[in-house]
């Protein structure tokens, strides 16, 4: 059984630099494309960050500059390093597996809430 687990959301203030994390089991890990995408009511899941099996990151223009994706193939986990985060941020967080044309994985999602 796959899964995947979100954790490090909250409230965090604008400016804010919260790290997300994304344990998964169930999978050979270090052979899967790893990503977060994000999602706020009434809109699309965004792709933010991908992250290859051999290191390379792509990241949406938006968050360029200002997030970090990055995994540890030995725990499983994938990392999203958030830093200025804005309050038009404030999104359900998702992560996400897959390897070519197999069925991607979801997680079930961390709220970020950016708020003073």
């Amino acid at each position: 059984q796959v899964q995947l687990v979100e954790s490090g959301g909250g409230l965090v203030q604008p400016g804010g630099s919260p790290r997300l994390s994304c344990a998964a089991s169930g999978i050979i890990f270090r052979n899967y494309v790893m990503a977060w995408y994000r999602q706020t009511p009434g809109k699309q899941r965004e792709l933010v960050a991908t992250i290859l099996s051999g290191g390379d990151t792509n990241y949406a223009d938006s968050v360029k500059g200002r997030f970090a994706i990055s995994r540890d193939n030995a725990k499983n986990t994938v990392y999203l390093q958030m830093n200025s985060l804005k309050p038009d941020e404030t999104a359900v967080y998702y992560c996400n597996a897959y390897l070519g044309i197999q069925k991607p994985y979801w997680g079930q999602g961390t709220q970020v809430t950016v708020s003073s």
